[in-house]
């Protein structure tokens, strides 16, 4: 392992491949993004009616989107698509009601009811806004229907002893609702109005709405056609390759696992691995806090206002407790990737330098105030507790993944900073003279992604329209997340296979650089998936399409490698003994990296791949599908490959007696089922019947909280109640196991062997 290769391992056609497809695919990200700031829609300076008459200013609908982030109400509902799932989609509640209230409107001008729809329509379609003057003219209907909205959300918003259904936030003060109806009102404008140039809104015509006029554009099904071909034709390359060239893919080296590599109680743990308990200590918290909200969230679609009787949603709102669901996600993903990465270091770099597990402890620190702290923040936030404009900083942002206030960002992107120093400091030796297309190397580069790319999200600031500030929060939700992090895993997962001794070094760096060329080719230009509908020139649906269909590929390369994958587990002694007859010590570490591969392929590849369509989004987005892809992807992969992180790591501290080996079975089973219960007898059905009523009726109605009151979906939300118990039921042998780590975090030193 620690012999360095100043020579490439692999032939150099490997990293130019993934140079060529880094550059190309940034390329026309960083132009999308210069579009997306140029295209973007105008927020008027002033809006009036067709009389004259002053309805609202740009500077109102700045202050309505700073109301919408500081309650948290992308956590309640969602704006243009995204956001929670269980309140409206405001776009399409204020676009149908006002267009209610104006077809009303001409209909007591002695219009019939056809001429009144299509007045009503036309006027909808039509892009009054003058560029010259910034100023925004409302026909008479739609001037009336503002009007009326007003009091509309002045009761939406009212006291909570008002309220009926899920809770919301009260606005007291009359400027508060007249300010967040502007914002609304604005955004409903956008969806409807033709951008200039185009026969379609600034939307893509999104949400669908008859009397609005809104339907697919030809692009949404031209480019749905094309993914499609985008996927079946790169499918049939990736396969066709690896079946031609039998090098690809797991293959385990020709030597027997068996005595190769040494048993976890016999490796000296440095000072800094020994630390890494802290860190799973606080992961399992985490995850066992981010279980039990994700049980009241669920809770909350059957039982409004509290939970068996106890008023829950006075002191727990559905949006705070949604909102601290996702950001602990969050948290203990990272905690857990961070912890990995301490605790690999020492074992790929072959030795440690002094005072590492100072700066570990430091980093735990700093992870700790950030977690605490910015959850404290958005509490305060939500509540209206944080005076004038802190609300930002130390508060919640109020976009969803980046609730938390711009403070905490800075401070959780200075740890990820601390982190990479730790990790550049163990590996500084390891380094020296080795060639940088090698798998140390890569190691580093993927470690220095981490941060670089989290920071994207400060890209945006408080005053930032909805659209720019939409493009670059998906640049941490998709690029961070399902792009980087899973590089970052890609070379863990090879790492510690090369470290069990069971494949060569060269069969783990083939399989990296293919991972980074075709995430680089699909999953860079496949973020913009996530914002067909958000006000994004069209050219954003057509790479957003094409390229997130190429994103299955290697999820079905992943699939078709899945057998040698398992076979591979089994040399390593999946089967529970290994071929000296002696239990294997990582056997559950390999089985959450198997259930990794099966949520990767279902959970991002299939459930991802039905969502993204354009013609299918067009319908579904801001429905149960988008949240039965968002667990199956988030919780399916990242949250499995951290429990996989934690029991490989877990073996170094903990004897291999029945004790710990039943609570690891426990998690993978309880885990795994109560997840696989949570999408296929819940989210999946639910989520069918939502785009039937959308289909059947209108995007509107399959998103008012009403649609949660049908007997039928009643049905499918109390029979999740047995798969939240089983998971919840998983993540108690994880926090049993984290306390007996702890507790033996110090157990005796012994010489230190080279791995």
């Amino acid at each position: 392992m620690n012999v360095r290769e100043k020579t490439m391992l692999l032939s150099p056609a490997w990293l130019l491949t993934a140079v060529i497809t880094f550059v190309f695919g940034f390329s026309i990200l960083i132009y999308l993004a210069v579009r997306t700031g140029t295209d973007q829609p105008p927020i008027p300076r002033e809006v009036r009616a067709a009389d004259g008459a002053l309805l609202y200013t740009g500077e109102d609908i700045l202050a309505g989107q700073h109301l919408f982030q500081k309650y948290g109400l992308m956590q309640y509902g969602t704006l243009f698509g995204h956001g929670a799932y269980l309140g409206p989609d405001f776009t399409a509640q204020y676009l149908h009601k006002s267009g209610e209230k104006a077809l009303a409107y001409y209909s007591g001008q002695r219009l019939s009811p056809a001429e009144a729809a299509e007045t009503v329509r036309r006027e909808a379609r039509t892009n009054a806004y003058d560029s010259g003057s910034s100023v925004l003219v409302f026909s008479p209907g739609q001037a009336a229907a503002y009007r009326q909205m007003l009091p509309f959300y002045r009761e939406w918003f009212g006291p909570p002893e008002t309220q009926q259904g899920l809770r919301r936030p009260h606005l007291k003060d009359p400027e508060d609702v007249r300010r967040i109806t502007a914002y609304f009102s604005w955004a409903a404008w956008l969806s409807a109005a033709q951008r200039p140039g185009t026969d379609h809104s600034y939307t893509n015509n999104w949400p669908p709405d008859e009397l609005a006029g809104n339907r697919p554009t030809p692009g949404a099904l031209m480019w749905s056609v094309l993914s499609l071909v985008a996927l079946l034709g790169g499918s049939g390359i990736i396969l066709f390759i690896s079946g031609r060239y039998q090098w690809l893919g797991w293959h385990a080296a020709d030597e027997p696992p068996a005595g190769a590599g040494r048993a976890p109680e016999e490796v000296a743990l440095t000072p800094s691995q020994r630390t890494v308990a802290w860190y799973f200590l606080v992961v399992a918290g985490l995850f066992l806090c981010q279980g039990l909200l994700g049980g009241i969230n669920a809770h909350y679609h059957v039982e409004r206002a509290g939970f068996y009787g106890l008023s829950l949603a006075e002191m727990l709102p559905y949006n705070l407790s949604r909102m601290w669901h996702v950001q602990l996600a969050l948290f203990f993903v990272a905690s857990s990737f961070l912890a990995m990465g301490i605790f690999m270091t020492p074992m790929v770099a072959g030795h440690e330098p002094r005072h590492q597990d100072k700066l570990a402890l430091i980093l735990l620190g700093a992870l700790t105030v950030v977690v605490v702290g910015s959850m404290a923040g958005e509490a305060g936030s939500l509540k209206g507790l944080i005076p004038g404009e802190a609300w930002f900083w130390i508060g919640s942002q109020g976009w969803e993944y980046l609730d938390l206030g711009r403070l905490w960002q800075i401070l959780l992107t200075a740890g990820m900073v601390i982190w990479l120093v730790i990790l550049m400091r163990g590996m500084k030796e390891r380094l020296k003279g080795e060639h940088p297309g090698n798998l140390p190397w890569l190691f580093i580069y993927s470690a220095i992604s981490i941060p670089l790319f989290y920071a994207a999200g400060m890209l945006y600031g408080k005053n930032t329209s909805f659209v720019q500030t939409e493009f670059w929060r998906f640049w941490v939700v998709h690029l961070w997340v399902e792009d980087f992090l899973e590089l970052f895993t890609t070379i863990m997962v090879a790492y510690v296979f090369v470290l069990l001794r069971v494949v060569r070094v060269r069969v783990a760096t083939t399989i990296v650089y293919l991972d980074i060329i075709l995430y680089s080719i699909g999953g860079v230009l496949g973020t913009m998936h996530h914002l067909y509908f958000s006000g994004t020139p069209e050219m954003h649906m057509a790479f957003g399409a094409f390229f997130s269909a190429m994103e299955v590929v290697p999820l079905l390369l992943l699939t078709y490698e899945a057998w040698n994958f398992m076979r591979l587990g089994a040399r390593t002694g999946t089967s529970m003994l290994s071929t000296t007859g002696a239990m294997f010590p990582h056997k559950w570490a390999v089985m959450f990296l198997i259930a990794v591969g099966f949520w990767n392929f279902l959970g991002a590849g299939v459930f991802g791949f039905l969502i993204n369509l354009p013609i299918v989004s067009y319908y579904e987005i801001g429905t149960q599908w988008t949240a039965n892809h968002g667990h199956g992807a988030m919780m399916g992969v990242y949250g499995m490959l951290s429990l996989g992180f934690f029991m490989f790591v877990a073996r170094y501290f903990l004897p291999l007696d029945k004790a710990s080996n039943r609570a690891m079975g426990l998690a993978f089973w309880c885990t795994n089922l109560g997840l696989a219960w949570m999408l296929f007898v819940n989210l999946f059905p639910v989520g069918m019947i939502q785009l039937n009523k959308i289909l059947a009726t209108s995007y509107w109605q399959g998103r008012e909280p009403e649609f949660f009151n049908q007997p039928l979906v009643r049905l499918f939300e109390w029979l999740r109640l047995p798969g939240d118990l089983l998971f919840i039921l998983g993540i108690l042998p994880v926090v049993y196991l984290a306390l007996r780590m702890f507790a033996n975090r110090k157990r005796p030193e012994l010489p230190r062997i080279e791995a």
